[in-house]
């Protein structure tokens, strides 16, 4: 199978730690895509242009990371990523949805200030997008996963946490001090994400 990501997309972590808890990174290879080139044939394989893509060893094309983290785990014989309990199967993919859903704010703030000049940035966007952000980490202080579960909800939390700390949307460490503990319990006991940190990836 061929992951098309960049390797500094939250997105794409997620799928790069499975793959390494399922015992499939051998399986997949990882080739870096760029979804602000418009040669790019990310463009083609994925008429959103986003990453990650999962090409499968059929041809066929599996987007987005939440659709191919069910495909891994259904490969995986199911119940590994996704429980099979309904009950905990729904509280785990609410969690990923709201972890998504940060990271999707904080992807819309870096692009803003990256790419935008700054005399046309619109600081109500801007705000409108880190109240998202706020708002997501207020409610995980109150209600969070167990960081020693390895799930997509609690994969999708860490890998948003990690994003932050790496494009500072804004200082969640100080502001949300409480989730600091949650963050080093998980990667305790998730050696996937170490492994998967920006800096410890191939060039």
């Amino acid at each position: 199978m061929l992951l098309r990501t960049s390797l500094t997309s939250p997105f794409g972590r997620k799928i790069r730690m499975a793959s390494l808890r399922l015992g499939m990174a051998d399986r997949i290879q990882v080739v870096s895509a760029d979804t602000t080139d418009p040669t790019d044939e990310i463009r083609k394989d994925n008429p959103l242009g986003k990453v990650p893509l999962l090409i499968l060893d059929n041809g066929q094309r599996i987007y987005d990371s939440r659709v191919i983290l069910e495909y891994l785990d259904h490969v995986a014989g199911g119940g590994v990523l996704i429980p099979l309990d309904w009950t905990d199967k729904l509280e785990t993919l609410v969690f990923q949805s709201l972890g998504d859903g940060v990271m999707d704010a904080c992807v819309l703030v870096s692009y803003e200030e990256r790419y935008r000049p700054q005399e046309i940035r619109s600081a109500k966007w801007l705000d409108h997008q880190t109240g998202k952000i706020r708002r997501g980490l207020d409610h995980l202080t109150r209600k969070h996963p167990d960081p020693a579960r390895f799930d997509v909800g609690v994969i999708s939390i860490a890998c948003m946490l990690g994003y932050l700390d790496w494009r500072k949307q804004l200082d969640w460490r100080s502001e949300f001090p409480a989730l600091i503990p949650w963050l080093d319990a998980f990667d305790a006991a998730a050696p996937e994400f170490a492994a998967t940190a920006r800096d410890a990836s191939p060039a």
